[in-house]
């Protein structure tokens, strides 16, 4: 970098040659800590809010305040995507995690509405609702206790595949929960690929779950040459019909590494936010009276007509999305995000140099006192009528 670029690094270090950073980051993950890894930085080099590192096998400023986290994400001049090239390879080079800026907003146009747009929710709507019930009601028939996780896992998992591929038969979705688990064990590994490491065995899942979903990729197009409709429509089938204003299709590779994303996002973060929120309720009677007074109501309100919740329901749901909300600032799934810069630019008045890698702690900043007073209290009326500056909630 040269003396002068040097001098105005943020304050930091890079650790031991190769390892870096990354020994002390899974120490405190695997402790139960996981605030200690940058809590050590402020205590050794005050709060500047900006840290380097060396991480995930390059040259890392950490970003740790609401203002640079806002800076940084809203610049898309300055920094593009840079997550780990072995997270790219597990999750695919076609998904949202390795591609440039406009491709990324071309994507998630299109992908907007198949995934969540008014039509395509309605329709998700009476499977997710039946689907609860009935795991419900099983775990209340079981008898004994149940491993909470493991059956939100499976339920999400259940739900997701039929959203994504509403036909898919017990074999389709036995294959596919068997590699997505191997690859969701490879994206929290170090990526050593070598015989008996997670990571290598998660490539290997990658490759399984590509061919199953090419597969049925394969036979919803020759369905569709031949004009023959398969019934509901799912995701797939949306991806498939989707195109953008110049009458471009997403080719093969881009649907299925779109699928293979979503598929991460929406399973693995679903389980284990509805666990978090349940503990949460469980431990504060209160709370957990409200959240229920709520439902009872819109239950008394919905005619007798009405067969299940409509999204009509779910928007009277003030207090129970102050949960929702209060769980993902105190648990924090994302806790941390990647960006890379395309030029040297500073952020809190310190370099950022060309090429390096550039960590978001969104975790540092839900746990600030000074953006969220008491920040290790799980209080949900902190959201009443409360809308969060730009940066705070992320």
């Amino acid at each position: 970098l040269g003396a002068e670029r040097r001098a105005r690094l943020p304050p930091g270090e890079m650790g031991w040659p190769l390892v870096g950073g990354m020994w002390a980051f899974l120490r405190a993950f695997k402790s139960g800590k996981p605030d200690a890894f940058i809590a050590s930085f402020v205590r050794r080099f005050g709060r500047t809010g900006v840290y380097r590192s060396f991480m995930f096998s390059s040259p890392t400023v950490l970003v740790t305040t609401a203002e640079g986290c806002k800076q940084v994400l809203m610049d898309d001049d300055a920094f593009v995507t840079g997550w780990p090239k072995a997270t790219v390879a597990l999750v695919g080079p076609r998904s949202f995690v390795a591609m440039p800026h406009d491709e990324h907003r071309r994507i998630r146009k299109l992908t907007a509405a198949p995934i969540n747009g008014f039509d395509a929710l309605t329709g998700y709507l009476p499977f997710i609702d039946s689907t609860v019930t009935s795991s419900l009601r099983a775990w209340a028939d079981h008898g004994g206790s149940v491993e909470f996780l493991t059956e939100l896992r499976r339920m999400t998992f259940k739900i997701i595949v039929q959203i994504f591929l509403g036909g898919a038969d017990q074999a389709t979705t036995r294959a596919l929960e068997r590699s997505y688990t191997e690859l969701n064990y490879g994206m929290r590994a170090m990526a050593i690929n070598l015989p008996g490491f997670a990571y290598r065995g998660a490539l290997r899942a990658r490759r399984r779950l590509v061919a199953v979903l090419q597969g049925v990729l394969d036979e919803r197009r020759a369905a569709r040459a031949k004009g023959v409709s398969g019934g509901g429509v799912d995701m797939m089938d949306r991806l498939i019909e989707a195109q953008d204003e110049r009458g471009r299709r997403l080719d093969d590779d881009e649907i299925i590494d779109v699928l293979v994303m979503y598929l991460n996002a929406g399973h693995e973060s679903s389980g284990h936010i509805t666990m978090w929120a349940t503990v949460f309720l469980q431990e504060n009677p209160d709370m957990f009276a409200r959240a229920k007074a709520e439902q009872e109501a819109i239950m008394r309100s919905i005619p007798s007509s009405q067969q299940g919740l409509t999204l009509r329901d779910f928007r009277k749901m003030e207090y129970l999305s102050q949960v929702i909300d209060e769980t993902l600032r105190l648990v924090n799934i994302s806790f941390v995000s990647f960006r890379q810069a395309t030029r040297d630019v500073f952020v809190n008045g310190y370099l950022i140099p060309k090429g390096w890698k550039v960590q978001l702690w969104y975790r540092s900043v839900h746990m600030d006192p000074h953006v969220y007073p008491d920040p290790t209290k799980f209080d949900p009326s902190r959201w009443e009528g409360h809308s969060p500056r730009a940066g705070t909630f992320l």
